[in-house]
């Protein structure tokens, strides 16, 4: 390759889907391939057999946190591997980011951390907000407006029911807000009356709030037992939106995402205007990255990894 072509070639940004992705049998599509090999990997380090959850778990048991966050971790790392695989077909990522719980498999994609901490963590994780929202029920919505609109309902429903706040960044027309089921509920009500449109998603935690201020300290343990690498391909991290490329970052990161809003419209402008990146590649189950990046950076083609590659199945 001439320097003329590197320098015109594509620059991709590898972009990792959070918990919510997760389908009954997601995994088969991997199963019969030599990506099949980590499902071993990361069972070994989590304690749990997720091989059977890829293939046979029903809807109820994928909708529990734990489980669903492995499961998807999982899932988007086979066709991360896949990829890896692929003997040249499939581009080099510039950066890496993902959303919420994909963040932890874009660190792992970018050599952050090894697949067996990733999974550890991902599994100490899921069990810790697990239980938060059995000791703090909480509860999220999808609010189709942009940050000022949600900003002002967040603000009026607090006046009686505090327990609110703002969760996910997603783009310019998405907002999710998260808190108590009642102060939820009632800011569901209130966007109908004012005609805005407004989503219950399908969980039973407030995630990226204070109300999972009790699973931090399971988590930060599981962050001082796992090794970041000194250094490592770009990370934008969700609570700042900024590029980071030293592992001495991420415990603290992660641990203010655990309570923090994820700035995932901010992550798309940084990997697009600080990372120089010219196109994103979706990686894992679902599309919700793609569509999330068309609505907030539509001049910038997006892909998804199973249209690089023949179907493995």
């Amino acid at each position: 390759m001439t320097a003329n072509q590197a320098s015109s070639a594509p620059r991709t940004a590898a972009l990792f889907p959070g918990q919510g992705v997760q389908r009954q049998a997601m995994g088969a599509p991997w199963s019969a391939t030599p990506a099949w090999g980590l499902v071993e990997e990361v069972s070994q380090a989590a304690g749990l057999d997720v091989a059977r959850l890829l293939l046979e778990a029903d809807a109820a048991e994928l909708a529990r946190t734990d489980r669903a966050q492995l499961a998807v971790f999982t899932a988007s790392l086979l066709a991360w591997r896949t990829l890896e695989q692929a003997d040249g077909s499939a581009p080099a990522a510039r950066a890496h980011a993902g959303h919420s719980l994909g963040e932890y498999t874009a660190l792992v994609a970018a050599g952050a951390l090894s697949v067996h901490d990733g999974a550890r963590l991902v599994a100490a994780r899921g069990r810790a907000m697990a239980r938060a929202a059995r000791s703090r029920p909480g509860a999220m919505a999808a609010v189709t407006a942009g940050r000022d609109m949600a900003e002002a309902l967040v603000a009026e429903v607090r006046v009686h029911r505090p327990a609110l706040w703002l969760a996910n960044f997603n783009g310019p027309r998405q907002t999710v807000v998260a808190g108590s089921p009642e102060a939820v509920e009632a800011l569901v009500r209130r966007a109908e009356d004012v005609g805005v449109a407004c989503t219950r998603l399908a969980v039973s935690a407030a995630c990226h709030t204070p109300l999972m201020e009790p699973a931090a300290e399971e988590l930060a343990q599981a962050l001082e037992s796992v090794e970041f690498a000194p250094r490592h391909a770009p990370v934008v991290a969700n609570v700042d939106a900024a590029v980071h490329t030293h592992g001495a970052d991420w415990p603290g990161l992660c641990l203010a995402q655990l309570t923090g809003p994820v700035h995932w419209n901010g992550v798309l402008g940084t990997l697009r205007d600080t990372a120089g990146c010219t196109r994103l590649l979706d990686v894992g189950p679902g599309r919700t990255m793609a569509g999330l990046a068309r609505r907030t950076v539509p001049e910038l083609p997006v892909q998804r990894a199973d249209q690089l590659l023949p179907s493995p199945a």
